[in-house]
């Protein structure tokens, strides 16, 4: 069977991102130099591997992220909490946590360095 194993995001600035990222939970799992001179940096939630790569090309320090792009999502046991951790990086959410049905969890979006969403979601007791 198939299986999603990564996503990949171009980036416009290695340390600003991984700081982000790692900002969220993430940890930096491996990197590596490719032969054009781009170098992959693979991060991942504890315990859940590999899920995001990000890729940095030489000689670009932006891009255009375009009108397909949604967003990627993660949870958070504590949306308060998250969102007060992330406050003091400076990491702002675009507006404050909402739900988008009657009992539905909270959520909100922040964006990366790069303008990318991520959805938070604050995981149900």
């Amino acid at each position: 069977m198939s299986q999603l194993i990564h996503t990949c995001y171009r980036i416009g600035d290695i340390d600003r991102s991984v700081a982000f990222y790692a900002a969220l939970g993430f940890e930096e799992l491996r990197r590596f130099d490719l032969p054009d001179g781009a170098t992959n940096i693979f991060m991942g939630l504890p315990g859940d591997g590999a899920r995001l790569e990000l890729t940095k090309n030489p000689g670009v320090d932006r891009y255009e992220i375009g009108t397909g792009y949604g967003h990627i999502a993660i949870t958070a046991d504590d949306l308060d909490a998250t969102l007060g951790a992330l406050g003091d990086q400076g990491i702002s959410p675009e507006r404050p946590p909402y739900t988008v049905s009657d009992g539905g969890s909270r959520l909100c979006f922040v964006r990366d360095p790069d303008g990318y969403r991520i959805e938070l979601i604050e995981r149900k007791g």
